[in-house]
Order: C-alpha cells, then sequence, then structure tokens
C-alpha cells in the first residue's frame, strides 16, 4: 500500500450526517473516483441513509445498490442495461438516443454556465418521445454566491410546470424559500464527503531512499544532480494522479516542510531530493500528500 487515505470514522460520519440532514431532500453524489473513498463503498454508505443516489455516468451505475435509486447526471447517447434508473437529456440529440426506452428523466435547462441544457421546450419533446419526466435539473456556475446561484435557478425555473421536481446543485438550503411550493432536490457531492477536510489525511508511503552526490545522474531522463544529498522514493505517481502542484512545486511533505522533487512523477514513483542537513525520511514513513481527492486514486483506506 503506497497511497493511503486517513479519515477521522467519528468526525466524518457526524459531518455527513450533519449535512443530510440540513437539506429537505438531499441526493448524495457518487461519481468518478468516488471522492477518494471509491465508488462502492461510498454508494453503499450513502444507501444506508437515503433512497436515491446521483452518477456521473451510465458506466457508473455499477456501484449504485439495486434497492436504491440510481440518477445519472451527464447526458447518454447509450441506452444502459438497468431501466430503473433515471436518466439525463440536455439536448434533442439525447432524446432521440433514448429511441424505445420508456423510463424516468431529468430535462436539464440551460443556467448561465453553459454547459449542458436547453429551454422548457424540452419537456415537451421528451414527453412526447415517451419519456416520463421527473423534473428539471439546473446547474449554476461555481463562481458567485448562493444569491446569483438562486437568482438564476428562480429565473429558470419560473417557466416550468411547477409540479415537476427541481433538481439542483452548488446552492445551500435556502432555494427552498426562495421557490416555494416546489419539491428541490439538492445533489450534493464534495461538500458532503469532504465538507470537514480536519477528518481527512492523504499520506504516500517512502519506499526506498539512497544516498546521491552533486554532479552525479539519476532518473528516467538522467538528470544531473545539484546537490549532495538523498534520493527518495516515494510509492505514489502518475497512475495514482499524483503531479506537481499548478504552480509546479512539490505535494509532498515531511514534517511539515515541502519536500523537492526531483523530477516528475511517473508511474507508481516519485524521486525527491533532500540535500543535507535537512530533515530526511526514511523507508517506511509517511508524507503528507497535498492532492486533490477526487483526481487522486488511493491504494488504502485506513477509518481511525
Amino acid at each position: 500500500m503506497t497511497v493511503r487515505l486517513s479519515v477521522d470514522r467519528r468526525r466524518w460520519v457526524s459531518h455527513v450526517d450533519a449535512t443530510l440532514a440540513a437539506y429537505p431532500s438531499p441526493v448524495p453524489v457518487v461519481k468518478g473516483n468516488g471522492y477518494g473513498f471509491g465508488r462502492q463503498r461510498l454508494a453503499q454508505f450513502a444507501a444506508e441513509r437515503v433512497d436515491t443516489i446521483a452518477v456521473g455516468t451510465v458506466h457508473e451505475l455499477d456501484a449504485v445498490p439495486s434497492t436504491t435509486t440510481a440518477v445519472v447526471l451527464t447526458p447518454t447517447l447509450v441506452v444502459p442495461e438497468r431501466h430503473d434508473v433515471v436518466l439525463t437529456v440536455a439536448a434533442h440529440d439525447h432524446i432521440a438516443a433514448l429511441a424505445g426506452w420508456r423510463g424516468r428523466v431529468l430535462v436539464k435547462l440551460a443556467s448561465s454556465m453553459q454547459r449542458y441544457g436547453g429551454g422548457p421546450e424540452l419537456i415537451a419533446a421528451a414527453r412526447a418521445a415517451g419519456l416520463d419526466v421527473l423534473g428539471v435539473s439546473v446547474n449554476p456556475p461555481l463562481a458567485a454566491s448562493d444569491t446569483d446561484h438562486v437568482a438564476d435557478i428562480v429565473h429558470i425555473v419560473d417557466l416550468v410546470d411547477p409540479a415537476l421536481d427541481v433538481w439542483v446543485s452548488h446552492v445551500g438550503p435556502s432555494l427552498v424559500d426562495a421557490l416555494p411550493g416546489r419539491r428541490i432536490r439538492h445533489r450534493i457531492g464534495t461538500t458532503l464527503w469532504h465538507g470537514d477536510r480536519e477528518a481527512l489525511h492523504l499520506t504516500a508511503q517512502v519506499i526506498d531512499v539512497r544516498a546521491t552526490t552533486r554532479g552525479s545522474t539519476a532518473g528516467y531522463r538522467s538528470t544531473e544532480v545539484p546537490v549532495d544529498g538523498h534520493l527518495v522514493m516515494v510509492g505514489a505517481g502518475t497512475a495514482h494522479g499524483v503531479a506537481a502542484l499548478p504552480d509546479g512545486r512539490s505535494p509532498f511533505h515531511h514534517h511539515r516542510q515541502r519536500l523537492q522533487m526531483f523530477e516528475p512523477p511517473h508511474m507508481h514513483t516519485t524521486m525527491l531530493l533532500v540535500p543535507d542537513g535537512e530533515p530526511l525520511p526514511v523507508t517506511g514513513d509517511w508524507l503528507d500528500l497535498q492532492r486533490p481527492l477526487t483526481q487522486t486514486m488511493v491504494d488504502e483506506l485506513v477509518w481511525l
């Protein structure tokens, strides 16, 4: 095991339960790499608390227990094998791709984000194609405030049949008051699973340490070593989603000190360089790893 996510179970579960309780009709999102926890594990945890779970694509449906309603957030051009799901359509092409399918759908309406979504006329088109329209979906951009998000959503759904549920993300429970009489379904992902960062600790293990001298060469690129010191091999690389930070700095820390990367991460290993005189980790040590959990493949999950 070389990349580890350690979780303070009591603190994390307390945060998740409190967040779900803050929304009248929450829908946990379990997509991608399962927010670092793994989709299967996270979906099972969510299914013990709610009856509906959202996933990213039709290819992630296998993670959702059959006893739980699965909602697919990204439009699909392929009809899934499971028919007990709720799909999303955001254009006439998406409706056409579901020809012959008679399941439930959400109609995504265009917001100021301009990613997916169409106008209210898509609702009638979906119904005419034999689809059961469960509600409409609106995604405001992450930028701006909750007030701006609510205004964006209210402007859109004012044109929609009040009998339809409104599915939203990136906005707090305040939207319920802004749209009285409507059933609001809040999709919650990052806020739910990562909202208490102090409960989560990502680390990577040192696999080997070896002395090196200034002027020698090392690494895939036979790079010249600039100082006397030690090369530290960490069991985390591109296969785990590990990369330099956007500004080029190393994501690894030891004793609260950022460690220098000798060369970029490669597959399952990153080579670090620790100059003589600086704190040196030893084989088996765990280094703090500064990476978004949504972009990291975790080898081991440890509940504390």
